[in-house]
């Protein structure tokens, strides 16, 4: 068999194994496993007085990976660099020509907005050059972000806190929760009224309930006295009926999802974070095995601003619409949705590749994850193309001694795209209102019930990661790949925290933004990072110079630096202490978190005359099933989580099971569940209960027989631990867990 004379390298081996099988024998295809030249860890890397020059070195642990792709590109004729459809992917590409030493006649730059045979067989047939404005927009971005860490964070460093870091846009996107929080505490709230009144018609059944509206126009009632002032004038009269209005409300379907749409939608529905969705997003962009029909990329990628579709793609959803729903549920000609002037629409909006592949068709082949994401962006794209949702609405106001009362309601009377798909809201929307009785103008229906009711207006609520997103893309702050990892890392630095999914700064996310709103107006103003994104796209657009941008920029900082460096000379800011309920048993003083090198840690507040210090351990629904006493979370030795009785070593029980706040029917013992994401039954440990679920039942792996484990017996199969990106992370097999006999659950951790 003669050797294939062609090299595609992607990023991923699951990439690289659905292109493969695409592309055939005569191609030779090979992961890079993302970045293999990159800036140092160690130090800044650019010469700042030397134009900005960064030193690229080949990424440590990578040396074998390099050597062979080297040898790969060596024997090949041909080497397609076919890394990601953006900026980063670009700057991939452009990398590996430079380590590989690849000539220009050599190396075929080739992009996949969607991984499916017809689109990546014609991509390779249509190679192209290197875009340098697309790796200069990534030189700029990534020069940038260096200079703002690496010399910001050593001030924060000497002035806060060890190990701090500060970011371009990391730091706008605390401010923008820490601003919100300020404004929740500086608001004040509003006494506003409600009068709802309950209207019988004279001699005929039917009853509504009517709201205040006001007089000839709109009023709110802001007070009790306005309120009785009301009652007072319609007390013991009649009401006429004023005006009642007919219509036919139509409703658009919501546009196919973008990046920012589809994290915040998968946070509302799915309660999925923007990181895990962009996670599972790009295992289906890059491939999976569907029963039936082999390897398949079954979304296009998944880092865009568009809400563009093509017209192939909008042709399938017409076919498959009219045969599955009927032709009245189509939308009756191409559904084109307008992009956002600020979007760069490089790439189609997310779509399913194969639209007749629908959710139910391919599950089987999915995880839960991908499935669950998978149906929420085959369900939003058809239904972009679908017929309006069609609602008959009536209103009716109802009149008293010159005051308005209104009555609404709107039933569906043609489903259209809702048939398919709902969007999902951040804010409850407004109420249909009961089925209104069919009223005439002029006539009279008396009052039976008045209901007044006081209200206060509330302050504007807290961020949650998916209205954080929203409000990132509206200011312009970040790009459509940069928002997941924003999130994720204000939140893995501890500058914000979720309580009830929502995000509240920390103390020391506000005592941060503090000194750099003080400090640094320009890197934490959103308008001077929106106006910055405008500049990298100007520079991907080849109307902008990378290093005449990085000198402006670099000019102003410079002077902050040293300005604040000078003006906080022998200044340390104290991040005040988050106080707990533990209670210190040497001086009797409520323990407060501090957080040391290996993380945080209870102490008492009265160091050095007090040095009481101790894990901070995390209480746990339910009761020791040995004892009754409280269940703690704590970590072994090497990290993992687990489950004791709050008196230690006087009880003894422990276990990897998760306690849950559900107590046995049978015997009334707190039930467990298996400790891993996801939803998952709780069961009963108790060995005397009908309901017990032995441990090798409970869905970890199954310990070694004796004959298993018996000389010349194959070894036990160990799980493979994955990379957090979804990526293949190589064969690094978690360590086992040990637990006491019959009090504990043993498992692998995955």
């Amino acid at each position: 068999m003669a050797k294939a004379n062609n090299l595609v390298i992607v990023e991923s081996p699951s990439k690289a194994k659905t292109i493969g099988k695409y592309l055939g024998p005569d191609y030779v295809v090979k992961a890079s496993m993302g970045h293999l030249r990159d800036l140092p860890k160690s130090r800044m890397g650019v010469d700042l007085e030397h134009d900005f020059t960064p030193e690229y070195m080949p990424v440590r642990g990578k040396e074998s990976l390099i050597k062979e792709l080297k040898a790969a590109a060596k024997e090949a004729d041909t080497v397609y660099l076919a890394t990601d459809p953006d900026r980063e992917g670009e700057a991939i590409s452009w990398h590996l020509k430079e380590l590989l030493n690849l000539p220009d006649s050599k190396a075929h730059r080739v992009t996949f907005h969607e991984i499916t045979q017809k689109v990546v067989k014609d991509s390779i047939q249509h190679p192209r050059d290197i875009d340098y404005d697309l790796v200069d927009a990534q030189q700029a971005r990534r020069i940038l972000d260096r200079i703002v860490g690496y010399e910001l964070s050593p001030l924060l460093w000497k002035k806060v806190r060890r190990g701090l870091s500060a970011g371009r846009v990391q730091s706008v996107a605390t401010r923008m929760v820490v601003d919100r929080e300020e404004e929740i505490r500086a608001f004040q709230p509003k006494e506003y009224w409600t009068l709802d009144v309950v209207l019988d018609r004279i001699g005929r059944p039917g009853s509504f309930v009517a709201h205040y509206y006001g007089e000839e126009k709109k009023r709110e009632l802001e007070s009790e006295e306005m309120t009785q002032a009301v009652i007072d004038d319609i007390t013991g009269k009649p009401f006429t009926v004023t005006n009642v209005k007919k219509a036919e409300k139509k409703r658009s379907a919501a546009p196919p999802f973008t990046t920012s749409t589809l994290q915040q939608e998968a946070s509302r529905k799915l309660n999925m974070t923007p990181k895990k969705t962009m996670m599972v997003a790009q295992q289906l962009y890059e491939g999976v095995d569907v029963e039936g029909e082999g390897t398949l990329g079954l979304i296009t990628y998944m880092r865009t601003d568009s809400q563009r579709l093509s017209d192939e793609a909008m042709a399938a959803a017409a076919r498959f619409i009219s045969q599955r729903y009927g032709k009245e549920y189509y939308y009756g000609s191409f559904h084109v949705y307008k992009t956002k002037d600020s979007a760069q629409d490089a790439h189609e909006a997310i779509r399913p590749t194969h639209v007749e592949l629908d959710p139910e068709r391919v599950r089987g082949s999915l995880t839960p994850d991908q499935y669950r994401l998978y149906k929420l962006i085959w369900s939003r794209f058809l239904a972009s193309q679908m017929a309006n949702a069609l609602y008959d609405t009536v209103s009716i106001d109802t009149g008293c001694a010159g005051h308005t009362f209104r009555s609404t309601h709107q039933s569906l009377r043609f489903p259209g795209f809702i048939a398919v798909y709902e969007e999902g809201r951040d804010e409850e929307g407004e109420a249909m209102g009961s089925p209104l009785p069919d009223l005439t103008v002029g006539e009279e229906v008396l009052p039976r019930d008045l209901d007044k009711q006081q209200h206060f207006t509330q302050p504007p609520a807290r961020y949650t990661e998916a209205t954080l997103v929203k409000a990132m893309e509206e200011k312009g702050v970040g790009r459509p790949s940069t928002y997941a990892a924003t999130v994720s890392t204000i939140e893995d630095r501890e500058y914000v925290v979720k309580q009830d999914k929502r995000l509240a700064p920390t103390a020391l996310g506000e005592i941060v933004t503090g000194l750099m709103k003080e400090r640094f107006q320009d890197i934490v103003d959103v308008g001077f990072t929106a106006a910055m994104e405008n500049r990298l796209d100007a520079v991907e657009a080849g109307q902008q110079n990378w290093k005449a941008l990085l000198a402006d920029f670099y000019q102003d900082f410079e002077k902050e630096l040293k300005d604040a460096e000078t003006a906080l000379e022998g200044v340390r800011l104290k991040v005040p202490e988050e106080e707990t309920d533990e209670i210190c048993e040497l001086c009797g003083r409520k323990m407060v978190i501090k957080m040391g090198r290996f993380g945080k840690f209870l102490a008492c507040p009265g160091f050095p005359e007090c040095k009481n210090a101790k894990p901070l351990v995390e209480r746990m629904p339910g009761r020791c099933p040995k004892c009754g006493s409280g269940m703690l979370k704590r970590k072994s030795k090497k990290g993992y989580a687990f489950y004791a009785c709050e008196k230690g070593a006087d009880c003894g029980f422990m276990t990897w099971d998760v306690p849950t706040a559900e107590d046995c029917p049978e015997c009334g013992q707190t039930m467990f569940k298996k400790s891993g994401k996801g939803r998952m039954k709780p069961f009963c440990i108790n060995e005397q209960c009908s309901r017990f679920l032995p441990e090798d039942q409970r869905g970890y792996y199954k310990k070694k027989t004796e004959e298993a484990s018996a000389p010349g017996a194959e070894e036990e199969e160990k799980p493979v631990k994955q990379a957090a990106s979804g990526k293949s992370a190589g064969k690094k097999t978690a360590p086992r867990k040990t637990a006491p006999k019959k009090t504990t659950a043993k498992k692998t951790k995955e």
